[in-house]
């Protein structure tokens, strides 16, 4: 067992899922709880632990937010933000107000996320995107090979590809994810596959997790830009990932830059539970 937090002996959380993204997250409003790093793997950890992609803690905000989203991944460590997070973020401290809002201000280490509770669904506005570059020239597996780049919140690798399934995503986005290019933060891999000019089906290698994840929200929203940018198409893009679900990607265009830029899916609660810390 990983050592007691804060001396206390049970841990109340509440497991959700963001189209197959999957997070634990506890209510840390009044600040009880400081974790380590591997305390926050023992949680993530599938056979030890709850099991999740990443790890998010509700803390009050400080400053211009309704609250502070903390977010770590499953190796423990702190990342800026995470878009299927965000969500599932909004739709757990939507349960716990006691006044009801729809609209919600969350605070992130990457900015100002807004989420917007639907009926069945939650959006969220990003912050916007930065640093995009195209056409950077790699080497994968001895094979010369051209991949985008752009932060949406999280860096986020970009290679174009005309199937998906027989790419061995955790080899191929392991050596992209650590390459030089992109060192010495590393960056999130996606593969994308156009299956018309507003749907995209994609696969992503998530930094933090070193594996593949059945969703990743600001890898669909990297997607969906660069796709704009490759293309000149109008938004909705459609984005289709691993878990089975399709989400929607918005935005406006102001001059060469991406402003109000959205991601609508699912933020569903799994279970909740208590677990011994």
């Amino acid at each position: 067992m990983p050592p007691n937090l804060i001396n206390f002996e049970m841990l109340n959380f509440t497991k959700m899922n963001g189209a197959g993204n999957d997070f634990v997250i506890i209510d840390n409003l009044n600040l009880n709880y400081n974790f380590e790093k591997n305390e926050i793997e023992s949680l993530c950890d599938r056979h030890r632990g709850i099991g999740a992609d990443g790890f998010m803690a509700v803390e009050p905000a400080q400053s211009q937010g309704d609250y502070r989203m903390r977010y770590y991944n499953s190796d423990g460590n702190e990342a800026e933000m995470c878009g299927n997070g965000a969500r599932c973020f909004a739709r757990f401290v939507y349960n716990l107000m006691d006044q009801k809002s729809v609209t919600i201000k969350i605070e992130t280490a990457a900015g100002i996320v807004i989420a917007e509770i639907l009926d069945h669904e939650v959006q969220i506005m990003l912050s916007n995107p930065f640093d995009l570059k195209l056409n950077i020239p790699i080497e994968i597996n001895e094979q010369a090979e051209l991949v985008h780049f752009i932060n949406t919140g999280v860096p986020h690798a970009v290679l174009l590809v005309d199937e998906l399934d027989s790419i061995n995503i955790k080899k191929t986005g392991s050596t992209i994810r650590h390459h030089s290019a992109f060192s010495p933060e590393g960056t999130n891999v996606n593969f994308q596959k156009m299956e018309s000019l507003d749907t995209l089906t994609i696969r992503t290698y998530e930094r933090g997790v070193e594996d593949e994840t059945l969703a990743c929200g600001t890898g669909m929203v990297a997607n969906a830009l660069i796709h704009e940018k490759l293309n000149n198409i109008n938004p909705p893009v459609f984005v289709n990932v691993k878990g089975g679900d399709t989400l929607k990607v918005s935005w406006d265009k102001e001059k060469d830059s991406f402003k109000n830029v959205t991601l609508t899916g699912p933020a569903e609660i799994v279970f909740e539970g208590k677990i011994n810390v």
